[in-house]
């Protein structure tokens, strides 16, 4: 849904309110370089990543970094949430579905974008917090390959979504088997891996290239229709992936009908 990691968009605040290092902003800036590619996306990565994320925020006042992302969140990405990306979340809500976002980001990043999208449902990643109110070092869920799979199969039970008229986006290979959960999948701005996989697998893909300031969509229509996106088969969107589903008041609509028949 942006244009730019949603972590690293926040490294320069961290930065300078002396929670990360010089050394932390050019080792993530790398990390994200490599993962962009196509080679960050395997378990070792994946691991060595969550691992040092525990070990960078240990001892981290949690308070302290929600107030960073709350006082910096329309400086850093409001001029980066994709026309393309707020057009589809208008057209998934008008056709009656709930939105998640899901993310591997952390919780505290990721909830006060999704909030001024209009999106509450969260699933991203979640520090321990200590009863001193820092983080412990320890990662109670963090929101990734396999455990977005589980996650959303999770919510899905709960909700009694059909996932396989659910719909799916992402731009990582890291994500193929979450796409692979629902009857529609999308591999949007996808990275080598992921289009790899799509083209094998007849997904549909999308091309998000329009940035906008997050004001400016709430005021107006995006201009950039959804369908002008569209690839072939059918930047990045950074901060994960979005599950659509049908929506719970369609559903208790269906049983009311049914009660009645």
């Amino acid at each position: 849904m942006i244009a730019k990691s949603s972590a690293l968009a926040f490294g320069r605040p961290f930065y300078r309110d002396g929670l990360i290092s010089r050394r932390d902003v050019i080792k993530g800036a790398y990390a994200q370089l490599i993962f962009r590619v196509g080679g960050g996306s395997d378990e070792q990565t994946m691991a060595k990543t969550r691992d040092y994320l525990a070990a960078l925020v240990k001892g981290w006042r949690a308070e302290q970094v929600r107030q960073i992302v709350r006082e910096t969140l329309d400086e850093l990405i409001n001029p980066y949430i994709y026309a393309e990306a707020a057009a589809l979340i208008e057209e998934h809500r008008a056709a009656g579905r709930d939105v998640v976002l899901v993310s591997t980001s952390g919780d505290e990043m990721v909830r006060p974008i999704g909030e001024q999208l209009g999106i509450t449902d969260i699933i991203a990643t979640r520090m321990n917090i200590g009863d001193d109110g820092c983080y412990t070092g320890e990662i109670d869920f963090y929101a990734a390959g396999p455990n977005k799979v589980i996650a959303v199969k999770e919510l899905a039970t709960e909700r009694d979504y059909d996932l396989s008229a659910c719909y799916a986006y992402s731009d990582s290979v890291t994500d193929a088997g979450l796409l692979s959960l629902v009857g529609h999948p999308t591999a949007v701005n996808p990275d080598r891996g992921l289009r790899r996989v799509a083209v094998e697998r007849g997904w549909p893909m999308l091309d998000f290239r329009h940035p906008i300031p997050l004001s400016r969509r709430l005021r107006e229509r995006p201009a950039v229709p959804v369908a002008a996106a569209a690839i072939g088969l059918g930047a990045a969107v950074a901060i994960g992936l979005a599950i659509y589903s049908k929506h719970r008041r369609a559903r208790a609509a269906q049983i009311a009908a049914a009660a009645t028949a």
